[in-house]
């Protein structure tokens, strides 16, 4: 059974997260592991030099009160999380998804994910975490880390989750959109979605007779396909088809054909995650 691991901090985009796994677990037949890692590393006012400023009495007695505050911050995690992850039950339970496994460990997401990421066969994470899910002009802090290291797709989801019928996929005839088309081709998560395949440029011959075996691909999987090229800046012209075609879902390489190793994500995948208002799937 394919298994979908659902990355989760209580952020406000906890229930889309849960919504957009569920929704690939019944789509795909899979499972859910929910994750919720609390970090260990809080705030480390306790190490500070206080001799020079207060008595070594009272700096006795502040430092037994910062551990006290200390251990009293991790309890609180530790509740925090497993409320979290109660809800994340009661929430696949009522979508209809019975296997699923919640965990809490410590750690870090981006420093952990490569592990969790060996076992699943699809991640699901918000745009934002729970320290940034309100700035829009950001993208939350281990996405970028999460989507250079895991191995297999990362679906991004957005604030809200809606049905996935509408499907934009950004093509430059790059290795990672190419590995996209050979998935949506060979597995059922998108079946009876309409595909838009597009490219933005000048219509090289190279990118078009690319973009015109993958049109074939996805065809022969059954998928209804317009394959357009379209002249300007990628970000304008990607995030102009989103909104006037009502995409539900879009579907990108995480990084372009040129892209340079030592970034993190391409500038327009970070982009349009940022500017556009729909769910992604990512691939490396």
């Amino acid at each position: 059974m394919p298994n979908i691991l659902a990355c989760t901090d209580g952020s406000a985009y906890a229930a889309s997260v849960y919504d957009h796994a569920a929704w690939a677990a019944q789509r795909l037949g899979a499972s859910v592991h929910v994750l919720h890692l609390v970090d260990p590393h809080h705030a480390t006012t306790e190490t500070a030099d206080l001799s020079g400023a207060i008595g070594l009495g009272a700096k006795s007695a502040l430092l037994e009160e910062l551990v006290q505050l200390e251990a009293t911050k991790a309890k609180l995690a530790h509740a925090k999380g497993r409320a979290l992850l109660e809800i994340a039950r009661e929430h696949f339970a009522k979508a209809g998804v019975t296997q699923v496994v919640a965990d809490q460990k410590h750690g870090s997401l981006a420093d952990s994910i490569e592990a969790y990421d060996r076992e699943a066969d699809l991640v699901v994470l918000g745009k934002r975490g729970e320290n940034t899910s309100l700035d829009y002009k950001h993208l939350g802090s281990n996405l970028e880390r999460v989507v250079r290291t895991c191995k297999h797709p990362v679906l991004v989801a957005s604030r809200n989750f809606k049905q996935v019928k509408r499907v934009l996929i950004a093509y430059d005839a790059g290795p990672s959109v190419n590995r996209a088309i050979d998935y949506v081709a060979s597995q059922p998560l998108l079946q009876g979605a309409s595909i838009h395949l597009l490219s933005v440029g000048s219509g090289d011959s190279r990118i078009s007779s690319a973009m015109a075996a993958a049109n074939s691909k996805l065809t022969a999987a059954g998928y209804t396909v317009k394959s357009e090229v379209l002249p300007g800046h990628p970000i304008e012209v990607i995030g102009n088809a989103v909104k006037t075609e009502g995409i539900d879902l879009l579907v990108m390489g995480a990084y372009g054909h040129m892209h340079i190793r030592h970034l993190l994500i391409g500038s327009t995948t970070a982009t349009l995650l940022r500017t556009c208002p729909i769910p992604a799937l990512l691939f490396r």
